[in-house]
């Protein structure tokens, strides 16, 4: 996997009032850290940044994080936003080991279209937003992409389900429900009154059928 280089500055400030004056002028303060290195407070412009995670594997992008010269292998731990503006407001690289395994959680995302389900009233419900594995950088997968066209009202995709690729352990319990169909109490009251319909047709068609019998 190739890594997308990302130029970070040293940050001397620190506070509240210098982060501010930071996001004002368009950057964002974060923190280099990893096994063995001393933390490095750094500042990263804010249009950079969302170019560095613009590519398929979105902020689970392997970056080259450059400090004052110096390139490190990174991840983006954590990013914290804003309450309201949902902006970021920092950011925790996590610098790695492209041969040592890393926990990251990898979007899971739906595909094709649960035309039984849909027909039924019914309505296809991710369970989780993520999945959480193990795996080195090197082999993290952009995303877990499910197909529901042929789920059926009821059915349950579980994470032993999902196929891992090579390198990558899935973490969590198998039995745990990751894709789900939710299927309305307007659509169940449906079902439950056409069966007891069809159940009285086929009794009159055997009444029907018995009454010659009673005139002889």
């Amino acid at each position: 996997m190739s890594e997308t280089k990302l130029i970070a500055q040293p940050r001397t400030t620190s506070g509240s009032p210098a982060a501010r004056r930071l996001r004002t002028e368009g950057h964002i303060p974060g923190v280099l850290y990893g096994q063995g290195m001393t933390p490095i407070s750094v500042t990263v412009e804010r249009r950079e940044l969302r170019l560095a995670l613009s590519g398929p594997a979105g902020s689970n992008t392997v970056l080259a994080l450059e400090v004052a010269g110096k390139s490190y292998p990174a991840v983006v731990k954590e990013m914290q936003r804003h309450p309201v503006k949902r902006s970021v407001s920092h950011i925790d690289f996590l610098q790695v080991n492209m041969n040592e395994e890393i926990t990251v959680s990898v979007p899971l995302h739906l595909v094709g279209e649960a035309k039984t389900v849909i027909a039924e009233g019914g309505l296809v419900d991710k369970a989780v937003d993520h999945i959480d594995v193990s795996c080195t950088p090197s082999d993290m997968p952009n995303s877990f992409d499910v197909d529901i066209s042929h789920m059926h009202p009821h059915d349950v995709i579980r994470l032993s389900d999902l196929t891992m690729p090579k390198g990558v352990t899935a973490l969590g319990d198998p039995d745990m429900p990751i894709v789900t169909v939710l299927v309305t109490s307007a659509a169940e009251a449906a079902a439950d009154t056409t069966a007891p319909a069809a159940e009285g047709t086929g009794e009159a068609a055997a009444g029907g059928a018995e009454a010659p019998n009673s005139s002889e």
